[in-house]
Formats: C-alpha cells, structure tokens, sequence
C-alpha cells in the first residue's frame, strides 16, 4: 500500500514569497555537459546530520564553498542551520557540536533549503562521499519545498584518487586522509561550512590535475567517475 501513502502524501506549503524564490530556482538553465572545465562555477557541499542513516535521520546544517575559474572567492561561503523539531541525541552533538537550543533555533526547512538553492543555482556539486550528502539533501527539499532540483552532482571520493594517486597500496581514505596528504589545514572538523571548504580545496587539486591529463569538459569528469566507481566494484 505504499503507492497509497504516497499517493495522498502532503505536500509542502509554501508561503506566496518562497514560492516566488522556488520559481527562480526553478527557472535557473541546465548546465550542459561539454561546459568548458575553466568556465564552471562549482559549488561544494557538506551536511551535518542527526546521523549516519541519509534514508531516516535529519539534516541539521549545510555549508558550501564555491570554486570558479579554479579559485575559492573570499566571499564565496555559505551556512545554514535547519531549525529542528527537536534535538539530536547528545552524542550526534558531540561531534558536529551543533547544541540543542541551537538546532530548535535555526531557519524554517522551506526558507533555508531555498536560501540554499538560490546560492546554489545550477552549478555542479560537489562533496565527498557525495551519495549521502545528496540524499540527505533532496530528501530535505522534497519534505520542505516539495522540488528536487537537477543538479549535476560530481564525487570527490572517486575523482581524488582517478587523478591524484597511481598507487592503490597507498590510496589515501577518508576526507581526512586526502586533506592531510595535501597539506590542507581544517581547524573545525565537522563544521559543515569548514569541512566544505577543506573539500573545495581538495577539488581545486582535482581541476589543476584534470587539466593536465586532458580533460576539459564536465563530461570528461563525469566518465572519469563513472569509470573509477567501475574499478572499485571490481569491473
């Protein structure tokens, strides 16, 4: 019976000044896939979540960092806290140190998956492990606003190693991993505005690398993921 639920499945309703702003993020135009690589305006996410769970738990923050023409803007971050029904366990704060009061305090989910998107546009995305990062986010905007949007999403934890290391034996693992390999300094781990922008870093590497190998379009990134996902599985 499930196709029942969903069939009768609130949707969400948004006030006459979000569906203004959903309106324009709706209209942003698709990025082609043979976009040059040099003229992309990347836009790198990381979540903080009240768990590891991305079909059941909650996203409680986002932070993103944008990478155009292979450079981070100074002015280029953005954050936003979910305001929660209620907080996460205690230990979940342990680690992203997101508070109770806090997490009851942020932005209403419509506004701040909106204020999200609007930032975003239609620029590719970017994270590590980025399946969940991109569940946890359209899950969101789904229950919020009720529109998933279409934006190419790229994963760093298989492009880093396609072009930045040869050697299986000694493959880095774990964001932690790369970002140490490659001297990239992350003073508030589990900050999602931080680890973004240790991420951003990591992709900068990526583009200079890809460049120097050839590649030149979105396209040419997209099959170099497809294809290292494809190694991993074993072929």
């Amino acid at each position: 019976m499930n196709w029942l639920g969903n069939l009768f499945k609130k949707h969400a309703v948004l006030a006459p000044e979000q569906q203004k702003l959903l309106s324009i993020c709706r209209a942003w135009p698709v990025v082609p896939v043979t976009a040059p690589l040099e003229e992309l305006r990347w836009v790198v996410v990381d979540v903080e979540t009240s768990g590891l769970d991305p079909f059941h738990d909650r996203l409680i923050s986002i932070g993103a960092v944008e990478v155009v023409g292979g450079r981070i803007p100074l002015t280029s971050g953005f954050e936003v806290l979910f305001r929660q029904p209620e907080a996460s366990l205690p230990g979940n704060i342990l680690v992203h140190g997101i508070g109770g009061n806090a997490q009851r305090s942020g932005v209403e989910p419509a506004t701040a998956m909106l204020s999200f998107l609007n930032y975003a546009g239609s620029a590719p995305l970017i994270a590590f492990h980025a399946a969940f990062d991109r569940v946890m986010i359209e899950r969101a905007a789904r229950a919020a606003i009720g529109w998933v949007p279409g934006n190419v999403w790229l994963d760093l934890a298989m492009l880093a190693p396609a072009l930045l290391e040869r050697n299986e034996e000694e493959l880095p693992r774990g964001l932690d991993a790369w970002t140490a390999r490659l001297g990239i300094v992350n003073e508030s781990r589990h900050n999602a505005l931080a680890d973004a922008l240790a991420t951003a870093q990591l992709l900068q590497a990526v583009l200079a690398r890809a460049r120097q190998s050839g590649a030149t379009s979105l396209r040419d990134l997209i099959k170099l993921e497809k294809d290292r996902r494809w190694l991993e599985r074993g072929g």
